[in-house]
């Protein structure tokens, strides 16, 4: 078995003891797994520079990754299932998430429990560190990744990195965000290439080598040389998009990150020592969000979800925000955490079925290596309004050219969360982003749609443990008219008094991309070529501007706003033609007739659409009965999204109050 040990590293119980219905309480176990893998196993063979990994005396390639379990203290009082986390740049939030925790929680090693759903109903939660370039600690989870060599020697070559400042300053980490950098060969400075554009498919410019080095400032504010940072003299400029191209000292192999992931799943399924669980699952799902959804995307497309041993590891998967995309999870000198570079994550294929892309000129699919090994998953595949505004989502079910709604494979649902944006939203939420030091130029979008993550989870568990179909998916489609491009959206929006629409030449698509004679073997010429665009679709908008197509929530089907996927940038940090990533953006509606007249909106005030609370509260229950009766919404759920969309209503007339 490649997970040859458990290492605990500390037991104790969970939540600080509290019980959890009828599974009673629940303990946490933390430590680290360590593997060892044989780079020749067919298992194996798609895990890119595995093969140039130092080995022991056994010819193995061995690895360690952070590993977590909460399960109940009884072993006999869970449900026979588990699920397994792939943390997200390094964060634990699958509890978090489908428990309803406050979502202002602190991402730490003990996470919040929330309404104890997950334990309530008995399921076992695993997470497993997976990618090389997190710092990992006490509330980060990660994994340390052999390096590839070549005659005993570290493999060098090109590497590059996006950098996207959300503020201007003179110098930058190596890095996405503040993980781990991939070293300069300062020696090489005159080999690397410095280029900057103004949007995403803007043109290059090539900043000369005299303006930059591979420096930053000391405890003094000195300049000193530094193989993990760039300064560029005259600063970075908030809003524009850098790209630099550099020769790298080491290349961690990324792809261990998707063998642990894969193979914690036979793990925990077998009877040993060190396995802390009885290992007599049901089922085991995968659960992934954004990076890691993305992550399982890439995943199923190598065929990994057949271990070495030949048994499937995940029975189902749930992969929430990853749209049509990949990652950067396995070529040579991959960062994990980099998500917007056009490389293998932007490449074809997008839908899992396999189709001709005439952009390309080849036929693939998603699944065709899962398919070819019997590997498929039950995939239940969730995404908002704002994987869809950058410019991939659509692909995952319409065709290359936009003309025609791709079949369904028969292992898959797909639902959007209609008008929703990438991570549930609250009343009050700041438009800034502190991570990516990002503002957004309205207020951010109030949707919470986690009660339908919830259904999803017991739709994919009906699905695979007793045969039961999850409801139709729900998402755009050209066959009905809910498909649409953008510009068709961004014109509404332009009705609206004083609202500033982004330029519609600017917002991201995806293009053919191509990296060179050696892709295939996982190494780029940098920067790739791109070449043309792939259609970008989004949903129709009803007359208040809410989204037509998939699961319509009660804040989108009786709303009190209009509620999107996408915001543009605040003039502030620049570029404000453009929108920012992953953000939405709610509207609320006036009032009063009296304060819509005075305010020009076209659309109808809160009093003329409803007769007061109890009057919206009634009519929010019937969207939300309806839901939980198609399957899209548990019944449990029901008096919560009522309570939290009647709480919604209540926040604009106060907020229009104070104003």
């Amino acid at each position: 078995m490649a997970l040859t040990h458990f290492e605990v590293r500390s037991r104790e119980p969970f939540g600080e003891g509290v019980s959890f219905g009828t599974t009673g309480t629940y303990e946490q176990i933390d430590g680290i797994a360590h593997f060892a893998v044989a780079p020749d196993n067919p298992a194996n063979r798609s895990i890119i520079d595995l093969d140039s990994a130092p080995r022991d005396a056994d010819g193995l390639v061995r690895f360690q990754a952070d590993l977590s379990i909460v399960m109940p203290s009884s072993k006999n009082a869970g449900n026979g299932r588990a699920f397994v986390e792939l943390p997200n740049r390094g964060r634990r939030r699958l509890v978090q998430t489908l428990n309803l925790a406050p979502q202002d929680s602190p991402v730490a090693r003990v996470v919040h429990p929330g309404d104890g759903y997950l334990f309530e109903e008995g399921y076992v939660v695993a997470s497993i560190g997976w990618q090389w370039d997190v710092n990992r600690g006490e509330n980060m989870m990660g994994l340390d990744a052999p390096l590839a060599q070549h005659d005993g020697k570290p493999i060098i070559g090109q590497n590059m990195i996006e950098i996207r400042p959300g503020r201007p300053t003179d110098t930058w980490l190596l890095a996405d965000r503040i993980h781990k950098p991939l070293s300069a060969d300062v020696e090489k400075h005159a080999e690397a290439k410095l280029f900057v554009r103004d949007f995403e498919d803007g043109d290059d410019e090539l900043i000369p080598n005299n303006r930059w080095q591979f420096a930053c400032k000391n405890a003094d504010g000195v300049l000193v040389d530094d193989e993990n940072h760039i300064h560029l003299s005259d600063g970075f400029e908030s809003g524009r998009i850098y790209q630099l191209v550099y020769t790298a000292k080491v290349a961690p192999v990324a792809g261990v990150g998707l063998i642990a992931f894969r193979d914690v799943a036979e793990f925990l399924r077998t009877a040993r020592a060190d396995n802390p669980t009885d290992a007599d699952f049901r089922a085991l799902y995968a659960w992934g969000v954004s990076q890691t959804g993305r992550m399982q995307r890439h995943f199923l497309h190598l065929g990994l979800n057949r271990c070495e041993n030949g048994e499937v590891a995940y029975d189902g998967m749930l992969v929430h925000v990853a749209g049509a995309r990949r990652g950067s999870f396995n070529h040579r000198f991959a960062q994990p955490s980099n998500q917007t570079t056009p490389l293998w994550g932007h490449a074809f294929p997008y839908a899992d079925l396999p189709i001709e892309d005439p952009l390309t000129g080849s036929k693939k699919g998603l699944l065709d290596a899962a398919d070819a090994n019997n590997s498929i998953p039950k995939i239940i595949y969730t995404d908002t309004a704002a994987e869809y505004w950058r410019g991939d989502a659509a692909l995952a079910h319409i065709d290359t050219r936009g003309e025609q709604d791709l079949p369904e494979h028969p292992n898959t649902r797909r639902y959007l969360f209609s008008g929703t944006q990438h991570v549930a939203g609250y009343p009050g939420q700041s438009r800034e982003n502190e991570a990516v030091n990002i503002i957004t130029r309205y207020p951010t979008n109030i949707v919470d749609y986690r009660p339908l993550l919830r259904a999803a989870v017991h739709n994919l568990d009906r699905w695979v443990t007793m045969g039961i179909s999850p409801p139709p998916s729900r998402h755009p489609r050209l066959a009905n008219g809910t498909a649409v491009t953008r510009d068709r959206i961004l014109h509404w929006f332009d009705s609206l008094p004083g609202f500033a629409i982004p330029d519609a030449n600017r917002l991201p698509f995806v293009r053919t991309v191509d990296m060179g004679a050696e892709e295939s073997v996982g190494v780029a010429n940098y920067p790739a070529e791109e070449g043309e665009f792939y259609p970008a679709l989004v949903s129709a908008i009803d007359d208040d501007g809410n989204e037509l197509a998939g699961i319509r929530l009660p804040d989108i089907e009786v709303p009190i706003g209009t509620h999107a996927g996408w915001n543009p940038r605040d003039p502030s940090i620049g570029s404000a033609e453009q929108i920012v990533p992953m953000s939405g953006l709610t509207l609320p509606f006036c009032v009063t007739d009296t304060e819509r007249a005075a305010s020009n909106d076209p659309r109808p005030a809160l009093m003329e659409r409803y007769a007061g609370v109890d009057d919206y509260a009634a009519k929010v229950r019937t969207v939300a009965v309806k839901l939980a009766g198609a399957g899209y919404l548990l019944d449990r759920d029901v008096d919560a999204v009522c309570a939290a969309a009647v709480a919604r209503y209540e926040y604009v007339l106060s907020s229009s109050t104070q104003a």
